[in-house]
């Protein structure tokens, strides 16, 4: 999730995000971010601290209050040593000052994104598959599984989750960003892939709600 009111910027991080692998959910203002980190955590935050209806550290340690681990990278011009020292003390997991280099935001997220894997089950195992994310690999009783970025998300999603029902909606929020176009199909057509690829009987559709897959 990124967290920013200026749009040009925004949408300029948007851009280069997508094509950087990621699926980014672009929020203007606090109370949007709050409301979408309680019904949808994202993995990683990117959070601008000049907000239009609050400042972001209360939504920082609005987010520490309930609880959610959810790592925070925070994106700001306040730039002095004390701001720095504040934001992580009130949860932040990093700091970025404006202007910045958006390779260089890509590497601290990717960053984020191996510690939390890390601070995850790096194997995850249900029956003959094995999904190692942080290699982002899939073998099934020992054999390679090529699959696309969108498949081994969707395919992550739901191992990470054994016997919970995920709906198709809270699916597609994971694998596609906010305001990005999904057909009305999509989740389907990588599940048909998903199971043709995978060549076992691990994900259950439950009729009329979504897809899940059993624990084991």
């Amino acid at each position: 999730m990124l967290v920013e009111d200026d749009r040009l910027l925004a949408e300029g991080m948007v851009r280069a995000l997508k094509q950087d692998g990621f699926a980014v959910n672009w929020q203007r203002d606090g109370q949007s971010a709050r409301d979408w980190l309680l019904a949808e955590p994202p993995d990683v935050l990117v959070l601008d601290l000049g907000l239009p209806d609050m400042d972001g550290l209360e939504v920082l340690m609005w987010l520490r209050e309930k609880g959610l681990a959810t790592p925070v990278l925070v994106l700001t011009a306040r730039d002095t040593t004390a701001d720095k020292i504040t934001g992580l003390d009130k949860g932040a997991d990093d700091y970025l000052t404006k202007p910045f280099d958006m390779k260089e935001l890509s590497a601290r997220l990717r960053a984020l994104e191996r510690r939390l894997s890390t601070e995850k089950h790096t194997i995850i195992r249900n029956g003959a598959v094995v999904l190692d994310s942080a290699a982002h690999h899939v073998q099934v009783d020992g054999r390679a599984v090529e699959l696309s970025r969108r498949e081994y998300m969707l395919l992550k999603a739901l191992m990470e989750n054994p016997g919970t029902i995920q709906t198709r909606e809270v699916l597609e929020s994971k694998l596609y960003g906010a305001g990005e176009e999904v057909g009305s199909n999509t989740v389907e057509v990588h599940i048909h892939n998903l199971r043709k690829k995978l060549a076992v009987d691990l994900i259950k559709t439950v009729r009329g709600i979504g897809y899940t897959v059993k624990k084991q």
